[in-house]
């Protein structure tokens, strides 16, 4: 876990500041991205409509030769160890992305927070207004006006 700022704010939401700041600056690279994506897609699709015959047939020779436990037990080792580095990877990303919200966010906004708790605590309520609230009288019930019967 990161370490604790000084401030009042969590980690978490300089996280999301961090993230959002990085999810901008990638969308702003989108199109280009897009563009060679594309192009990329038509030669390998050309490629692979070649050697697409070639492949399942050596395919079909492996399957029929392969020791599925052997197989079984070697992906559940190769599994738990990328959990374990996905997991510190994570851990890595959330630490740079707090370090980047904590940039965007600054700290103007944790001074800006100071001085308005430190306003809050200090300002009392003025007495003027109780003594306003104390003096006004409570609204009497109205009477109900009597109706004549109709004959």
């Amino acid at each position: 876990m990161p370490e604790q700022t000084k401030t009042r704010i969590p980690a978490p939401l300089y996280a999301a500041a961090g993230a959002g700041d990085l999810a901008w600056r990638e969308l702003r690279k989108l199109p280009a991205v897009v563009s060679e994506l594309s192009d990329r897609a038509v030669a390998s699709l050309k490629i692979a409509n070649d050697a697409a015959g070639t492949t399942a047939t050596s395919l079909k020779d492996k399957a029929s030769t392969t020791d599925f436990d052997k197989l079984r037990n070697e992906a559940t080792s190769g599994a738990l160890a990328f959990a374990q580095v996905a997991q510190e990877r994570a851990l890595a990303v959330y630490t740079s992305l707090v370090a980047r919200g904590e940039r965007v966010v600054g700290t103007g906004v944790i001074e800006a927070a100071d001085v308005v708790n430190a306003d809050m605590v200090t300002t009392e309520e003025p007495k003027a207004v109780e003594a306003a609230e104390a003096a006004t009288p409570a609204p009497k019930p109205r009477k109900r006006a009597s109706r004549p019967i109709a004959s």
